[in-house]
C-alpha cells in the first residue's frame, strides 16, 4: 500500500456552497472547476518539488540553510533539496560524494541497518506499547480473585449474578470509557453517566498536550498517570475504588495509545515506517503475554496480616513497571523532528534528525523535505481542524478508514479473549492453574505470530493481510465456541476450545492486530494527524469499552457457543 501520509487536501470553505446552489449549468460548472482544482493540488502535494530545476532547487536549499540558523550546513541542504526531488534517482547526481551516494545506496539495500538511536527509540515506544498489553492481561487473572472478594462473584447461580456480570464489566472497562457513577442495593443499580476518560476524554487530549509538551513530554506525563494508577489498583479496598482507580488509568493509556504510534511514524524513515510503527501492536501483544507471566507469578501468593487479596494486588501493580521504565527513558530519545519544527527550533530539528539517521546527506534532504510539507500546509487556508477532519473529502476518507479498522479491531473479537481468557477456560473446566498456564499460551501465540507482521506489512500490504486473515478469523471463533457443544468429559472438549483460540490468535496477530494503529498513523495528512489519530484511538477504545463491559453479560445470557458466535459473525 502507498503510503500518502504527506497527501493533504485544499480546505472545502471556498467551495462550500458549490452543491446544491444554483442552476443545473452552473453547478456542473462549479464541480468541474473542483474536480479539477483538487486534481491539481492533489498533483502537488503528491510531489511539491516535482518541475523545478536543479539551480532551483540548490538555491532554495542553500537558502533554507540561511534561513534557519544552518548556514554551516548549506552545501549539503542544496544537496538535499535535490535528492529530496526524487530519492531513488541519486546517482545521476554528480555533486554528490561517493560516501553519500554509498550511504543512499545502503538506505535501499540495507532497510534495517538504522543508528541505534532509532533503535533505542523503538525499544522505548515498544515498552510503552507492553504498559497496555499488561493492563490487559493483569486484570484477566485478578478478575478471578478480586469479583468474590469485592462481593461481585458472576458464578452462575450466586444471588444476583446478572447484576454481578455487569458490575465486573464495568470495573474492567473503566481505563476505556465514560462512566459511570454507579449505586447498588442488593437488587437494583442506577447508573449514570458521570465523566468522559479514555474513549472521550484522554485521547482527545493528545493534541493540546503534544502542542504544549511535545511528543516525548506527552509519553512521560501519560507513563507516569500509568505508574501511579496501577500502584493505586493493588491498594484499593472495594469495587467502587478499584474502577476510579482504573478510570484514572485510562488518562494515561489514552494519549500515550495515540502519540507513540505518531511519534514512531515521525522519526523513522519511509523505508521501514511500517514496521517501525507496528510495533506498537508487536509490542500490545509482548505487554499481554508479560501480563500472563506476571499472573503466573503471583498466583499462589498468600495473603499476608491485614492484607487480603496479596496475589491479585501484586498482579494489578506489576503493571506499572514497564512505565516506571518509559519515564526514566524517553528524554534520552530524541524528540519528533516535525514537532520542533513547527515550534520553528530547526537547529534542534536537524540534529534529531542526525541522530536517527545514518548520514548527515540524509538528514539534510529529510529536514528540507518536511520543511516543504510545511510550508505547503500553512500555504493552505484553513480553519478548524476539529470541523475539517469530516468537511473535507481526504481527511474524511481517512477518517472513514481509520473507524473501520479500528472497529473491526474490537468486534473481532480479540479482547474478549485477552480479557476473559481465564474465565472461559475456567468454564471449559480447566483448573484455576491450567487456565491460567492456557491464558498464557493465548499470550504467547499473540506475541510470536505478531513478530512476522513486521516485514509481511511493508511487502504483503495492509489491505490484504485484513483480506486473507478475517475470514479463517471468523471461522476459528466458530470453532471455538461450537467446541463448547463437546460432552466435557471428552478430552477434545478441552483441546479443541484452547485449539480454536490459538488459531484464532494466530491469524490475528499478523493481521487486524498490527494493521489498525500502523495505517491510522500514516492515513492523515500532517496538519490534522494528531486529530485523526485522537479520532482513531478514541475510536478502538470507545467499542474495547463495549467489548469488555457487555462480554461477562453476553456469556451469562448467550452462553459460550453464542457469545463466540456473535464476534464471528461480525467478520
Amino acid at each position: 500500500m502507498k503510503d500518502d501520509s504527506t497527501f493533504l487536501e485544499k480546505p472545502t470553505e471556498s467551495f462550500s456552497d458549490v452543491s446544491g446552489s444554483g442552476k443545473d449549468g452552473k453547478d456542473e460548472e462549479r464541480r468541474n472547476a473542483v474536480d479539477l482544482a483538487t486534481e491539481n493540488i492533489n498533483a502537488k502535494l503528491a510531489n511539491p518539488l516535482a518541475g523545478l530545476s536543479q539551480d532551483q532547487l540548490m538555491r532554495d536549499g542553500a537558502a533554507f540553510a540561511r534561513k534557519y540558523n544552518l548556514a554551516h550546513l548549506e552545501s549539503d541542504f542544496a544537496k538535499g533539496a535535490l535528492i529530496a526531488q526524487d530519492p531513488i534517482a541519486f546517482e545521476s547526481i554528480d555533486l554528490l560524494t561517493e560516501e553519500e551516494k554509498n550511504a543512499l545506496r545502503r538506505e535501499l539495500s540495507h532497510r534495517w541497518h538504522q543508528p541505534k538511536d532509532l533503535y533505542w527509540l523503538c525499544v522505548m515506544c515498544a515498552v510503552a506499547a507492553a504498559v497496555q498489553g499488561m493492563d490487559e492481561t493483569v486484570i484477566n487473572g485478578a478478575q478471578l480473585f478480586f469479583a468474590p472478594q469485592f462481593g461481585i462473584d458472576t458464578t452462575a447461580g450466586t444471588p444476583n449474578a446478572s447484576q454481578h456480570q455487569w458490575l465486573l464489566g464495568l470495573v474492567n472497562s473503566a481505563p476505556y470509557h465514560p462512566m459511570l457513577t454507579t449505586t447498588t442495593t442488593t437488587t437494583t443499580t442506577t447508573t449514570t453517566t458521570h465523566q468522559l476518560c479514555c474513549a472521550v476524554l484522554g485521547c482527545w487530549l493528545t493534541d493540546p498536550l503534544n502542542k504544549r509538551f511535545g511528543r516525548r513530554g506527552t509519553i512521560f506525563i501519560t507513563a507516569t498517570i500509568s505508574f501511579l494508577a496501577c500502584f493505586w489498583q493493588g491498594v484499593t479496598n472495594s469495587w467502587p475504588h478499584l474502577f476510579a482507580a482504573r478510570f484514572v488509568l485510562g488518562l494515561g493509556i489514552g494519549p500515550k495509545s495515540t502519540t507513540v504510534p505518531v511519534y514512531s511514524a515521525e522519526c523513522a524513515p519511509a523505508s521501514v515506517r511500517g514496521g517501525l510503527v507496528m510495533l506498537w501492536q508487536v509490542f500490545t501483544a509482548f505487554g499481554i503475554m508479560l501480563g500472563f507471566v506476571c499472573d503466573l507469578i503471583f498466583l499462589n501468593v498468600k495473603n499476608v496480616p491485614h492484607i487480603t487479596g496479596l496475589n491479585w494486588r501484586l498482579m494489578l501493580g506489576s503493571a506499572g513497571v514497564p512505565a516506571l521504565i518509559v519515564m526514566s527513558q524517553v528524554f534520552f530519545c530524541p524528540e519528533s523532528p516535525r514537532w520542533l519544527m513547527s515550534k520553528g527550533r530547526y537547529d534542534k530539528a536537524y540534529r534529531s534528525l542526525e541522530r536517527l539517521r545514518n548520514h548527515p546527506i540524509q538528514a539534510a534532504r529529510d529536514l528540507y523535505y518536511i520543511h516543504i510539507l510545511l510550508e505547503l500546509e500553512d500555504s493552505i487556508q484553513r480553519g478548524n481542524r476539529y470541523k475539517e477532519l469530516i468537511s473535507i473529502p481526504r481527511n474524511r476518507r481517512a477518517a472513514l478508514a481509520s473507524f473501520i479498522v479500528m472497529f473491526m479491531q474490537q468486534f473481532c473479537g480479540i479482547n474478549v479473549i485477552a480479557y476473559y481468557s481465564t474465565n472461559i477456560f475456567t468454564q471449559a473446566n480447566f483448573s484455576v492453574s491450567h487456565a491460567f498456564l492456557a491464558s498464557f499460551g493465548y499470550g504467547c501465540v499473540n506475541f510470536f505470530f505478531a513478530l512476522p507482521a513486521i516485514k509481511t506489512i511493508d511487502t504483503f500490504g495492509r489491505r490484504n493481510l485484513l483480506l486473507t486473515t478475517f475470514p479463517l478469523m471468523a471461522l476459528f471463533l466458530l470453532m471455538t465456541g461450537f467446541a463448547f457443544w463437546i460432552p466435557e468429559n471428552s478430552k477434545a472438549h478441552i483441546g479443541i476450545i484452547a485449539l480454536g483460540i490459538y488459531l484464532f490468535t494466530a491469524v490475528y496477530s499478523p493481521g487486524e492486530g498490527p494493521v489498525p494503529f500502523t495505517y491510522s498513523a500514516e492515513a492523515f495528512p500532517l496538519y490534522i494527524r494528531d486529530i485523526g489519530m485522537s479520532f482513531a484511538t478514541a475510536t478502538t477504545w470507545f467499542f474495547n469499552f463495549v467489548v469488555s463491559i457487555t462480554f461477562p453479560r453476553l456469556l451469562g445470557a448467550f452462553q459460550p457457543q453464542g457469545a463466540f458466535a456473535w464476534y464471528a459473525g461480525w467478520k
